[in-house]
């Protein structure tokens, strides 16, 4: 039997880990539930033409295209500068208020279960995907479209809400929003929880299994998971392994956060050494963005049906508007617009073992729609539209490209599909061998994955792609 604790940033010995238990539901049940929710959905989106947005309108003014409440989000402009040069000019999303992506959690024999939903968003490109209990944006979750009241909102906000073990704001994709941060939330209910329709308990190891499937888990879910670092298995530490495995579970232990060099099974880095790494990589950053009406984005040009690069030469992303159906959802019926990338984007997390400890090879990588410019990012990490030729560092670019590594992780996974139209990426981790230099450029550096999940408990350090591929290393245990 183990022990529900709230967790804190040096609590992770004490902490929940997942025992050995039945489950409520068995693999072949949840797949059985889910192609029920697949067949019953009554769900369409179709392409629309601007002019058929209901409530939506461009400023004409601005040219910022945005809702007649002045809620939910806008399209606007955003403008890079170095020194006085233009960088980067692009419309992107500006979504200021915070919304909740939160899992309620509970024990059943002895066992962690998460509350996950089956939820249909209008850009997923398999229309329903599993969802946190709540994912839910202050305008939906306050009602502003008139709506259905959001279901288990009680258990994360207000004088009875349920324990909370996880409550820290993270940040989503600077290439495409600006500054978006939501409350990524985890909360121990001790009661009843009455099962609604379309969700569903499943245990922690289940919901992690469930990354091994394209675009099955959604990325809300995937980030609120790689905050739950406190729940991993105990088991992991004794279970037969291979050399990976093993090197994974003590990059998982307390004591490779203590650093100290390489010869003593620890960290390479301390977390102090870290830290100060990643301060000075913000330091670097000699450009300025900011917000400026889309009337001037230099480049783009819109018609009746999308807001495109000129000339046809696009490679990232248009913005496009749809309608919607979903008799599932709060509301039965909308139209929005919706940021339509060109392509797959690719994320990949270079791993090898240093003195028997995993270590992961993280980028310090600057996005234009950051809040803070800097955030750890995954080793590579390509927008739809480029390719390894855009991989500027050649010990990295050659390695890939010789295939002189080992898969351990390779799936194609949906980023947010109620801001985006069918954003794929492709994720991966792998293994390089011990001959991999340790010695990397200065925007680079080599932690544990303990030391990525003490940092988790603060926003503004690791990127969205980076969390995402935490949650899938956390299935590799």
């Amino acid at each position: 039997m183990t022990h529900v604790v709230e967790p804190g940033p040096h609590g992770y010995a004490a902490a929940r880990r997942e025992a050995d238990g039945p489950s409520l539901t068995s693999s072949a049940e949840f797949h059985r539930w889910w192609d029920e929710r697949l067949r019953s959905g009554g769900f369409s989106v179709e392409r629309i033409a601007f002019d058929r947005l209901d409530s939506w309108a461009f400023d004409p003014r601005t040219g910022n295209l945005g809702h007649d409440s002045g809620r939910f989000f806008t399209v606007e402009g955003l403008r890079a500068r170095e020194g006085s040069r233009d960088v980067r000019s692009q419309p992107i999303i500006h979504q200021p208020e915070i919304g909740i992506l939160g899992i309620v959690v509970k024990e059943f024999n002895g066992v962690l279960h998460c509350l996950m939903q089956a939820k249909m968003e209008p850009g997923n490109v398999n229309t329903i995907q599993l969802s946190p209990t709540v994912q839910a944006t202050r305008s939906n979750y306050t009602q502003v479209h008139k709506g259905k009241v959001t279901r288990y909102l009680e258990r994360f906000v207000g004088p009875d809400r349920d324990q909370v073990l996880v409550d820290v704001l993270q940040s989503e994709q600077g290439a495409w929003f600006w500054r978006k941060r939501n409350r990524n939330m985890v909360v121990l209910a001790t009661g009843d929880v009455p099962l609604a329709d379309n969700f569903v308990w499943l245990t922690l190891a289940q919901v992690r299994e469930l990354t091994q499937r394209d675009n099955l888990l959604n990325m809300d879910a995937r980030t609120v998971l790689s905050c739950m670092s406190f729940a991993l298995p105990d088991k992991a530490e004794t279970a037969p392994v291979d050399a990976f495995g093993a090197a994974l579970v003590r990059s998982y232990k307390d004591e490779t956060a203590d650093g100290g060099g390489t010869g003593g099974g620890h960290a390479l880095h301390t977390q102090r050494e870290i830290l100060s790494w990643f301060t000075e990589a913000k330091t670097r950053c000699e450009w300025s963005a900011r917000l400026v009406p889309m009337n001037e984005v230099a480049g783009w040009t819109r018609n009746d049906r999308e807001i495109a690069e000129a000339g046809g030469g696009g490679k990232d992303f248009r913005i496009i508007a749809v309608e919607v159906a979903a008799n599932t959802r709060e509301v039965a019926g909308w139209t929005q617009p919706l940021l339509h990338p060109y392509g797959q984007a690719h994320a990949a997390f270079l791993t090898r073992p240093i003195d028997g400890v995993l270590h992961l090879l993280v980028r310090a990588r600057p996005e234009y729609g950051l809040m803070d410019q800097v955030e750890m990012a995954p080793t590579v990490h390509l927008l739809p539209g480029q390719d390894l030729d855009d991989v500027s560092e050649p010990f990295l670019r050659d390695v890939l490209r010789a295939g002189a590594v080992t898969s351990r992780y390779d799936q194609v996974l949906s980023e947010e599909g109620g801001r985006f139209y069918n954003a794929l990426t492709r994720y991966q981790i792998l293994e390089a061998q011990e001959d991999f230099p340790l010695d990397v450029p200065p925007e680079f550096r080599w932690v544990t994955v303990r030391q990525l999940m003490d940092l988790l408990w603060h926003g503004h350090y690791l990127n969205v792609e980076a969390r995402s591929l935490l949650t899938c290393l956390y299935s590799l245990r």
